[in-house]
């Protein structure tokens, strides 16, 4: 069983590796991050959709059968996203293109998922985690792209960071919270499991305070430029003599 899940999640990285490697070669003109993000972006697409039918349709919930055995779609998955975790974590130190934050989000998922994957059971609560997640990946891409090309300041831009911060707040900080207590109170829950959950959310809630002090700044700084375009210069309606 272990040689079967170690050559799937070594096919995973080969995949997203040779990925990156095929945008590079199509978008020779654009930075490496350029084809990451492309990358980044098609895991995130796919993880959300796959995660949330396992889930929400597929089961078990995740909410009351945690600490269960693996299932083998469950197995897929999680094979999928090491493979891809592994492959951006050696990116993002070879490049340093990242803060300690995401770093130490790259390290915790690359263990958490190993730890899963080792013992056989609980990816019921971090299939769970990962749909709160990776969620809000592809707005963040999105975002990014946006920036490159010079078209976020516009009303695309605006959207795009609304739902962001409206999704994260929603799903990774009220609906993690949920799916956190769930986990920490289960006696079926292995204890390392339990604090791996436990340091994810922390680091949710570091990227939740940096996401807060953007949004306020971007708010204020609209609304700045709203009231600047609203004021009209002071004048009596006569026109001005020499």
């Amino acid at each position: 069983m272990m040689v079967s899940i170690i050559l799937q999640v070594l096919c995973s990285f080969l995949i997203w590796l040779s990925l990156y490697y095929g945008f590079r070669h199509r978008n020779k003109h654009r930075t490496p991050e350029w084809s990451c993000r492309l990358v980044t972006l098609a895991h995130g697409l796919i993880v959300t959709f796959f995660s949330g039918y396992i889930a929400l349709i597929d089961g078990p919930w995740p909410l009351t059968h945690t600490g269960n055995a693996n299932t083998t779609l469950q197995v897929c998955l999680m094979c999928l996203t090491l493979g891809y975790f592994i492959f951006d974590l050696c990116w993002c130190i070879y490049c340093g293109s990242e803060g300690e934050l995401m770093l130490c989000h790259h390290m915790l998922s690359v263990g958490g998922l190993t730890i899963v994957l080792v013992l056989g059971e609980s990816a019921t609560e971090v299939n769970a985690v990962l749909f709160v997640s990776e969620i809000t990946n592809p707005l963040l891409q999105a975002r990014w792209f946006l920036r490159d090309m010079g078209r976020y300041p516009s009303l695309a831009g605006d959207v795009v960071d609304f739902l962001f911060v409206v999704l994260f707040l929603v799903l990774r900080i009220i609906g993690g919270a949920w799916i956190m207590c769930a986990i920490v109170t289960s006696p079926q829950t292995f204890w390392m499991m339990k604090m791996g959950i436990l340091a994810m959310y922390v680091v949710s809630l570091a990227f939740m305070l940096d996401i807060s002090r953007f949004a306020r700044k971007k708010v204020m700084k609209k609304y700045y430029t709203w009231k600047n375009a609203g004021e009209l210069p002071k004048s009596n309606g006569r026109l001005p003599t020499c």
